[in-house]
């Protein structure tokens, strides 16, 4: 067999070149069509693989700085856990914290407040409180996802009002408000919530805490977080149990008596 030294067909190629035989107008129009329908593709793609999985997740986070965080990808479906490919940082006083801070058991969830899943997952996150009392805490951390643009600011303006002690107030109005997620929102939570508006509106302008939610966001991916709402069950020996999507009730408490050693 000898070598293909060429394409047969190049000289035709070269007298038929599709541009050569459609008027510039219509290549114009042709171009703008296949443009739309490739962004429209791409909506659909991650809409039916946040509704197939009972999460939203990609594969490469870009947190609006130029800074993108690349995760592992792992199996489909609501019961998929992520891949604990690191160690899942410790709670620390930067941290957002609800419920008994001694508590034996830990769930640490990385969200965003744009995403329905986590929306939906709130409901079981107040069932288990309720249900659990002192024995579980719960700790927030930010996975704001690049196709959510509204996340990252409510993020940032969710840990501007943690300055002045309103950070779950902030949190539950988002997640029951989560198509209101804009600037006059942001602004008309912190005058309900009766803040310092100067104090306020300064910090979200200036994006104070935007490190903090890349490094939240980038340790989780770290740790095999690659979609939201992506939570750990840490138990009373430390050990962390992932579970990933807005699972149901009783999927969670049953980690959560696991790590209790019931």
């Amino acid at each position: 067999m000898g070598t293909h030294k060429g394409h047969p067909y190049k000289h035709l190629m070269e007298k038929q070149n599709l541009f050569d035989v459609i008027p510039s107008k219509t290549a114009f129009y042709l171009g703008i069509g296949a443009a739309i329908l490739g962004i429209g593709t791409l909506g659909f793609i991650l809409l039916s693989t946040c509704m197939f999985r009972g999460s939203c997740s990609v594969s490469d986070l870009s947190l609006g700085s130029g800074k993108a965080i690349a995760v592992n990808n792992a199996p489909a479906g609501d019961d998929a856990a992520p891949a604990p490919t690191g160690t899942v940082p410790a709670v620390s006083n930067e941290d957002q914290i609800k419920g008994n801070k001694n508590a034996p058991v830990t769930l640490i969830e990385y969200s965003d407040f744009q995403c329905p899943y986590c929306g939906a997952f709130e409901p079981t996150l107040d069932a288990v409180m309720a249900k659990y009392k002192d024995q579980v805490r719960i700790v927030y951390r930010h996975f704001p996802l690049s196709f959510h643009p509204n996340a990252l600011p409510a993020a940032l303006a969710s840990e501007c009002a943690a300055e002045q002690g309103k950070f779950w107030e902030f949190h539950g109005a988002m997640f029951k408000n989560q198509d209101a997620l804009t600037a006059d929102y942001f602004k008309k939570l912190a005058a309900d919530n009766k803040l310092n508006l100067n104090k306020f509106n300064d910090c979200v302008s200036t994006q104070k805490y935007l490190n903090k939610v890349q490094d939240q966001a980038a340790a989780g991916g770290a740790a095999g977080v690659n979609g939201t709402p992506g939570t750990f069950v840490i138990g009373k020996d430390g050990s962390a149990t992932p579970i990933t999507g807005a699972v149901p009730e009783a999927t969670l408490s049953a980690a959560i008596d696991k790590a209790l050693g019931k």
